[in-house]
């Protein structure tokens, strides 16, 4: 067995190409006393990598050139040398982007949630990487934590169609709110409306996008659950209420760019006395029993759905990640690396 890895090789200005990445196959690591080997079956492609692909400090160390890139992993026990887990069970950890990896889980965690058991008769294991994992984590704490929206208030997300955003629709409907995405096209608007129930939705691709939101928002906007930065945000902020809450969870508007953009005006958040409040899911870890009672269940009941962006293959990973930072992508983006012996 070989393990095929794929390795930064340079690091990106502005977007990342092709060749900023370098496929190479390996040896398949050994395991040693309290480790375990790990096949990896599904690889989470998220926008915060881009961050850990630049050389500055940040809330988690960057990739080392010529290590693979980081990432969450879905995948099977192949071996182990740990008593608390046996070949064959699935788990959840932080593997990157390769075939194959080595966890460790006694008094140690890897990645900010893993290794962790799964269960495949209680959800597809999948859905640990994105509707029931860390995106849809963020979604829960960023908006009910940190929006705290009220029934009959307004909420409005960013990248509506991705991930996160798709969560954070579903969570404000389920508390009662009037829900409108942001999306880049006329087709994510009409998943969200189509199949998750947003209220409304607008493409941030109009000549004057605050005048949009107006319409979309007639009583004004209560929460904005941020994903994006930039030209999205600034138009927001002419749109919000008095006591607005604004989750900053990301701003995939600048990930490429490099230098850091002109930033909105903040006159609105002064005289409205808005709340922003930037956040990382990690810090939160406290909420997951919570997270998973709670929205574990509403994807049982139907009330919380998902879709997944499956690309096949480990060699297909920079193009899909690329394609991620595009806005390509509907819903939860995977690359499947292997067999999923779960689905069968």
């Amino acid at each position: 067995m070989t393990n095929r890895r794929v390795l930064l090789k340079r690091r990106p200005v502005g977007e990342p190409k092709p060749t900023d990445f370098e496929v190479v196959d390996a040896p398949v690591p050994t395991p040693q006393d309290g480790e375990i080997l790990v096949r990896t079956i599904w690889l989470s492609l998220d926008p915060y990598m881009r961050g850990r692909m630049n050389d500055v400090k940040s809330y988690a160390p960057s990739v080392e050139l010529g290590q693979p890139m980081v990432g969450g992993t879905v995948g099977e026990v192949v071996e182990s040398r740990d008593a608390a887990f046996r070949p064959g069970e699935f788990v959840l950890t932080y593997g990157g982007w390769q075939a194959y990896h080595i966890a460790r889980s006694a008094g140690a965690r890897v990645g900010p949630f893993g290794p962790i058991k799964l269960d495949p008769r209680a959800a597809p294991i999948s859905t640990a990487l994105g509707v029931l994992g860390m995106p849809g984590m963020t979604a829960y704490v960023g908006l009910y934590d940190l929006g705290q929206p009220k029934p009959g208030e307004t909420v409005v997300v960013s990248a509506a169609a991705g991930a996160v955003g798709s969560v954070v629709g579903q969570l404000a409907k389920i508390r009662g709110c009037r829900t409108v995405g942001i999306t880049s096209s006329r087709e994510k608007c009409e998943y969200v409306l189509k199949e998750l129930d947003f209220d409304a939705c607008v493409s941030y691709r109009v000549p004057d996008l605050a005048a949009v939101l107006r319409d979309a928002c007639p009583n004004g906007v209560d929460v904005y659950f941020d994903n994006v930065g930039g030209d999205v945000l600034k138009a927001v902020l002419r749109v919000v209420n008095p006591f607005a809450r604004i989750p900053l969870c990301g701003i995939i508007s600048q990930y490429n760019a490099a230098e850091p953009p002109p930033g909105p005006n903040l006159g609105p958040v002064l005289v409205n006395r808005v709340t922003i409040r930037g956040f990382i899911v990690s810090d939160h870890v406290d909420r997951m029993p919570q997270f998973l009672a709670d929205c574990g269940r509403w994807v049982r009941e139907g009330r919380l759905k998902y879709r997944e962006d499956v690309v096949e293959g480990l060699d297909r990973a920079p193009e899909a990640f690329i394609g991620l930072l595009r806005g390509r992508n509907v819903g939860k983006m995977l690359v499947q690396v292997g067999a999923d012996p779960s689905r069968h």
